[in-house]
């Protein structure tokens, strides 16, 4: 019996021992401010720019190039459409907005990673669109194929992340008529996570509902959104017809589209801070009405990429008070639209992930969670104007989401966070380490980063006196070897690989 007993604590202690060193791919819930949103404009600011917004749009109009079915729409709709030019009538726009939802759930293929876009949610999604890569190792080229599946594993076994995103980098390597299917491909059977669809032509957002269609069952797709989608409009105030091919796609299959001006300050758009956010909103007015046309109900998220601008090199700039003061009032119109609201990211302009690199991202990531930003793409892996996907970076980004996460939790006042109790025990001149307040809250107490470093000197420089990127190589390598593939049904997967290679068999390669 003894020897019996000693087994059993024999093997509970293994097993303990076992699950403390076992690969975890632990997601924590998008997720949900119990922190007030910082407003800066005051409801005099507000009016003014939604009545110039409207100005705009009736006096000035927006431009459909190249879409006759678009100006059909339009026209019918009331507004005056000579040419290319649609002129809005003043408030339609804005009442062919009330019909789109206030929340938008996004259903992954697991179902405990679903998120709720809107409301007081924030969902965290990776870098997105970089025809490069850098690592430590190569240096920075163009992104393969490889690199993309390596991101979206990342992306995977990040705790923080609640989305794989889309094209978080570019793999020039495969054609581009052929690339949008393999990279879905790698989303679906790489990731269990909410995922999104190709944008590049209508076609390939077909592509995208079809291959949804076989994870999820088609009937599903169509009553149920799987897919968010980004949707640029060519800012000033031209709607592309490839992208609104796509997003007619997209609404018309019930999936969501980010409806988004891509704006430079001072480039695309006027350099004051009202003058940007009147056309951000007469934008996205037009945008998100022309996709309520095409179905009333459809599922859009307000976005609003925006940045300034260096006037002595023309680069853009990033991590700017400007640009603050325009995500923040973005939030504010969303908010008052009643809509989900896309915003901010882990932007730089730095060429490494330095201390410029940190410095700018921290701007960009904290802006995005007091402006009530709903959907933030581009959250881990930005680098040099988001002209590079960095290994590294993304690492250490998608650590420095956990700060996002405990920040909005706000400031707990109950029975256990008063610590009372604690205060007694301890008394003057004692300390807090061994009272049973401390023993009792210490695992959850604080926000603890996986990569930063914060050994004494001695134990640092035994250790080879690695930076933060030498740490992050080191955790990349570590967690693509610990990667798991998640599950998928066998049948489900091979229908996949064989549409894949229906479609690309289907036409010729073109990198054009």
């Amino acid at each position: 019996m003894a020897e019996s007993a000693r087994r059993a604590r024999g093997g509970g202690g293994a097993a303990r021992r076992a699950a403390r060193t076992a690969v975890s791919f632990e997601t924590a819930r998008y997720i949900e401010r119990n922190i007030p949103n910082f407003e800066v404009l005051t409801e005099e600011a507000l009016e003014i720019i939604e009545q110039n917004a409207d100005t705009v749009l009736e006096e000035i109009g927006v431009n459909f190039p190249d879409n006759p079915e678009a100006l059909a729409l339009w026209r019918e709709a009331g507004a005056d459409v000579q040419g290319e030019r649609v002129r809005i009538p003043r408030g339609l726009a804005r009442k062919l907005c009330f019909t789109a939802p206030s929340t938008i759930t996004q259903v992954a293929r697991n179902r405990d990673r679903d998120v709720v876009i809107g409301g007081r949610n924030l969902v965290l999604a990776p870098v997105y669109g970089p025809p490069f890569v850098r690592d430590a190792a190569g240096g920075r080229r163009y992104a393969t194929m490889a690199d993309f599946e390596k991101f979206v594993k990342l992306g995977y076994m990040s705790k923080w992340l609640h989305h794989s995103g889309g094209t978080v980098c570019e793999p020039t390597d495969i054609p581009v008529n052929k690339r949008h299917l393999d990279m879905l491909h790698a989303h679906m059977t790489l990731s269990d996570k909410p995922f999104m669809g190709s944008v590049t032509e209508p076609s390939r957002a077909q592509d995208s509902v079809d291959m949804c269609g076989i994870l999820f069952g088609k009937d599903f797709v169509q009553e149920n959104t799987v897919m968010t989608s980004l949707i640029n409009i060519n800012s000033p105030m031209t709607f592309d017809d490839v992208m609104m091919g796509a997003l007619k796609v997209y609404a018309e299959n019930n999936q969501a589209c980010i409806i988004s001006p891509f704006i430079v300050g001072g480039a695309m758009a006027p350099v004051s801070v009202a003058g940007t956010l009147t056309q951000v909103l007469a934008e996205t007015l037009a945008g998100i009405a022309y996709s309520q046309l095409v179905r009333p109900g459809a599922p859009v998220i307000m976005g609003a990429f925006v940045t300034s601008i260096d006037m002595n090199s023309g680069a853009p700039t990033f991590g700017t008070p400007e640009a603050a003061h325009i995500t923040y009032g973005a939030g504010q119109l969303a908010r008052r639209l009643n809509l989900p609201y896309r915003s901010a990211g882990s932007f730089t302009g730095s060429k490494l992930p330095d201390a410029q690199a940190a410095y700018e991202t921290s701007n960009s990531l904290n802006m995005g969670l007091l402006s009530g930003v709903n959907f933030m793409l581009h959250a881990c892996g930005w680098l040099e104007g988001g002209l590079v996907s960095s290994f590294e970076k993304f690492v250490m980004d998608a650590d420095q989401l956990g700060t996002l996460h405990h920040l909005a939790r706000g400031v707990e006042i109950d029975v256990n966070a008063q610590a009372m109790d604690a205060i007694r025990e301890v008394g003057p001149g004692g300390h807090y380490l061994g009272c049973a307040h401390t023993q009792s809250n210490f695992r959850d107490a604080f926000w603890k980063s996986d990569l930063l470093d914060y050994k004494p000197f001695e134990t640092w420089s035994d250790e080879g006196a690695r930076d933060t990127q030498s740490l992050a190589t080191a955790r990349v390598e570590k967690m693509l070897a610990d990667y798991q593939q998640p599950a998928l049904d066998p049948a489900i997967r091979e229908a996949l690989d064989a549409f894949v290679a229906t479609r690309k068999a289907a036409e010729p390669d073109s990198f054009s």
